[in-house]
């Protein structure tokens, strides 16, 4: 036998090597059952003074001829066992001892080895399964949340629409309004059931009752403005949006703002022909009419005209002008009127001289005749007009002695309004 330390030789009869003087361990052939009493021996170890069980007791066999005896024992001690098993990692001289040994524990590792893939493998499946339950139960939350969403009553509501279920399609998009009532799909929804009936009065109501209790609902205004345009009732969006005072609303909706017409000079009453001018402040066709009837934007009416030039006013009397105007969208404004009063000036009667009398002497009478005026006269007591003799210069008073009634009178030249007639009574008496 070689010492484990030293490498020597030591007699089979001695029990520490005879150079180092390391004590013999007598470790037994190989034996996998060693290593289970080995591993209980280990956990009750607990001291030199420990009570020595059985089980801690190994035997040994010495080779014949040595006179001892062939079972022999000895107490293993703490932590000798750990040593042992190190050391049958050292090379010897018994192969096939070493061969089975490393076996072993290469079956051992690969044993463990399984053991861990495998359950590595369960964990990798249970993880799986959780997370496939729980995106289940995520999808199923997801899927009645969207089923009670006012995304899917509004499906559902179009989904009945088109089934022609027009009650259970009123059912959902009341429930929508009740999720949201400031999304205006909704009211779409129930205003399209009243289309579908040719009902479009009820259509109209939808909107306007939902625009009393939301008057700063933009998407509700824009929503009626698309009705009425795809119902072809354009007239009705300038009155709709006349009644707007949120600027905010008619920012989103200025597009379709059509502004009434403006006229200038405004409305009243004037003493000279007047030019009356038309315009609005978003621009488009302008059409108008001067008998007090709204204008037919169509074209077709008789009275109607397209603004192009001022208005000319040039007759006296009173005169009402309606215009509209058409934006680029073909949207009307609102009908906007003014009334005009042409009243020319009445010069005062015509000053006549010489004033009523008696005379003796040849006499001319003359007529004070103001710029934009002519004279008419009559001599036998008539109201003079235009038809009467006209004033040139002065006229020769008659000297038959008898009595003469001179009448004289102005007419504007512009508009042939007359004015008050002056008489004269003239008495001649020939000398």
């Amino acid at each position: 036998m070689k010492c484990l330390r030293c490498g020597a030789n030591i007699p089979d009869d001695q029990m520490r090597c005879p150079e180092c003087g390391t004590e013999v361990q007598i470790v037994p052939d190989y034996n996998p059952l060693d290593d289970v009493l080995a591993r209980e021996v280990k956990g009750s170890v607990e001291g030199a003074t420990r009570q020595i069980r059985p089980s801690d007791v190994r035997k040994y066999n010495r080779k014949p001829g040595t006179g001892q005896s062939v079972n022999s024992t000895r107490v293993i001690r703490p932590g000798e066992l750990e040593r042992i098993r190190e050391k049958r990692a050292l090379p010897d001289s018994r192969p096939e001892q070493k061969k089975i040994t490393r076996n072993t524990l290469d079956e051992r590792r690969h044993r463990q080895q399984i053991r861990k893939r495998e359950a590595a493998r369960r964990r990798r499946r249970n993880f799986l399964i959780t997370l496939f339950l729980l995106l289940v139960l995520v999808a199923a939350g997801i899927y009645v949340a969207y089923q009670n969403s006012y995304t899917g009553m509004m499906k559902k509501g179009y989904s009945q629409l088109e089934a022609g279920s027009y009650e259970q399609a009123e059912e959902y998009f009341n429930r929508a309004v009740r999720k949201d009532k400031s999304r205006a799909e909704a009211y779409v929804g129930l205003a399209e059931i009243s289309i579908r009936q040719n009902d479009l009065s009820s259509a109209e109501e939808v909107f306007l009752s939902a625009l009393g209790s939301q008057p700063g609902n933009a998407g509700l205004y824009e929503a009626i403005i698309e009705f009425y345009m795809d119902t072809e009732q354009p007239e009705k969006i300038s009155p709709l949006l006349e009644d707007c005072s949120d600027t905010s609303v008619l920012k989103a909706v200025s597009d379709y703002i059509s502004s009434a017409p403006v006229f200038r000079p405004e409305k009243g009453t004037y003493s000279e022909v007047q030019q009356i001018e038309i315009t609005s402040d978003t621009g488009g066709t302008i059409y108008y009419t001067t008998d007090g009837t709204d204008p037919d934007i169509s074209g077709k009416g008789g009275s109607t005209e397209k603004y192009k030039e001022p208005v000319l006013l040039q007759d006296e009397g009173t005169v009402e002008i309606r215009a509209v105007a058409v934006n680029d969208k073909g949207i009307p404004s609102v009908v906007s009127s003014s009334k005009y009063t042409i009243e020319f000036p009445i010069a005062d009667a015509p000053a006549v001289n010489p004033a009523t009398g008696q005379y003796t002497e040849p006499t001319q009478i003359t007529i004070i005749v103001p710029d934009g005026y002519t004279a008419y006269y009559t001599m036998d007591g008539s109201t003079p007009t235009a038809e009467s003799e006209k004033y040139t210069g002065p006229v020769d008073m008659p000297q038959d002695g008898q009595i003469i009634t001179f009448n004289a009178v102005l007419i504007n030249n512009s508009n042939g309004k007359a004015t008050d007639v002056t008489t004269r009574s003239y008495i001649t008496r020939a000398q």
